[in-house]
């Protein structure tokens, strides 16, 4: 009787090592496999080839999935065979039955037990010490899986090509095992990861600006063209000189005639080294960089790579037509991604500032939603920042020191430059009521 707990045992742990291999190879990290192969380990050596090539892990983990049926299979009939017949003379004994009887029910005895025990110890144990350490049991397992490999192959390969034989008759594109999330299931995982206290607050806000980067564009980011600090090409080198020193920006687009045809960007580095070196020539032309371009609906994730592949801190944005509609720098989605960078040679602060009377200072270039948060009530409208949202409601571009009703609340405009709100001022009382 010892001898079959033993075979019983050694098939139930057999599943286990199977079950185990499996979600370790799906789940673990193979960036850490990579560095622990780059450090010497011969285990990670051996299994991240495995792991990188889509064929070799779907053999894998076809390894396991018929050593996990094959050693299920032997276990319930191997425990049939040895613990069902002694069972049946005791079931007649204790309960009176036949022996038809007691045989059906020595059979189902034993298939329920060795069932619950194989779930408990061969399924759901090995499966949670896979997810939890996927990368110990992913090289504890290499080895064993590495045997058995070796001794299914041939079955492995008659299996498993049937099984992608028939996908391909059924027109089911198949894929390799690969553990990957959507989005929604990653800001899920996000979610949880700062529950349970791995994650600060603001490293959760920061990864979900990332995974959201994508739905940004480059209209939304950029500084549209009202706002752009540019100089004509034919302006005299001390205009120029004033210009750029009285300007909080480094780097000022140059253009002849109208800003549909800029023709570079003016470093504040180039013109104070010329100046200084007393090499200073007639107009801002010969001092002048390219300037990239791109689309105004790119992506803010792909404007990221782009600058970076090209080195450069800014690009124009032009539209559909070929107008430019604006300026986008690195810094602008930075912000977008980290919440705002601090920059000392800029006055503007996209914040609400609080008056003497209590009243709140909103600039025109803060986002909407970011406005709806401050006075505490929804503002939605196809404008991105607040002083575009009150010119699209009004129809109109409002002047300054003008009274407004937006959305209910009335709005003093304070400023207004080169066609655009720039500040405004809304009163605490009709913040207030808007929260109600």
């Amino acid at each position: 009787m010892l001898l079959v707990a033993a075979v019983i045992v050694a098939l139930i742990l057999l599943n286990a090592l199977y079950v185990a291999a499996e979600f370790a190879a799906v789940g673990v990290r193979r960036s850490r496999l990579r560095r622990m192969a780059e450090d010497g380990d011969a285990l990670a050596t051996r299994l991240l080839p495995i792991l990188e090539d889509g064929r070799e892990l779907d053999r894998y983990i076809a390894v396991c999935q018929v050593g996990i049926t094959l050693s299920s299979l032997v276990l319930g009939a191997y425990g049939q065979a040895t613990l069902a017949p002694p069972l049946v003379p005791l079931l007649g004994s204790w309960f009176g039955v036949a022996v038809e009887s007691a045989l059906s029910a020595a059979a189902l005895i034993v298939l329920f037990s060795l069932t619950a025990g194989q779930v408990i110890l061969g399924e759901l144990v090995p499966k949670s010490v896979a997810l939890q350490f996927p990368t110990q049991t992913a090289l504890f397992t290499l080895l064993p899986m590495l045997w058995s490999r070796t001794v299914l192959k041939w079955s492995i390969a008659v299996l498993n090509g049937s099984g992608l034989l028939l996908l391909r008759l059924l027109r089911v594109p198949t894929t390799s095992h690969r553990h990957v999330h959507s989005p929604e299931e990653i800001e899920l995982l996000i979610a949880e990861s700062r529950d349970g206290g791995l994650l600060e607050p603001q490293e959760q806000v920061r990864l979900h600006r990332a995974l959201r980067l994508g739905l940004r564009s480059a209209s939304q980011l950029m500084v549209p063209r009202s706002r752009l600090d540019a100089i004509e090409a034919s302006t005299p080198f001390p205009e120029v000189i004033r210009r750029v020193a009285a300007s909080p920006y480094s780097r000022m687009p140059v253009y002849r005639q109208t800003l549909d045809e800029v023709v570079g960007i003016l470093h504040t580095k180039d013109l104070v080294s010329s100046f200084v070196t007393g090499t200073s020539p007639t107009s801002a032309l010969p001092l002048l960089r390219p300037i990239l371009r791109v689309a105004d609906t790119m992506p803010a994730d792909r404007i990221l790579t782009f600058l970076r592949e090209h080195r450069s801190q800014q690009a124009l944005v032009v539209d559909a037509a070929g107008s430019v509609a604006g300026l986008i720098t690195l810094e602008d989605v930075l912000a977008e991604l980290l919440g705002g960078v601090a920059d000392e040679f800029k006055a503007e602060q996209l914040r609400a500032i609080v008056l003497s009377d209590g009243r709140l200072r909103l600039p025109g270039r803060m986002r909407l939603e970011q406005a709806a948060q401050v006075l505490g009530s929804e503002w939605k409208g196809g404008s991105d920042t607040i002083g575009a949202h009150v010119a699209a409601s009004l129809g109109r571009v409002p002047a300054p020191g003008e009274v407004v009703s937006v959305n209910g609340a009335n709005i003093e405009i304070e400023a207004v430059e080169g066609g655009a709100v720039t500040s405004l001022i809304v009163s605490p009382r009709l913040r207030m009521e808007h929260r109600v």
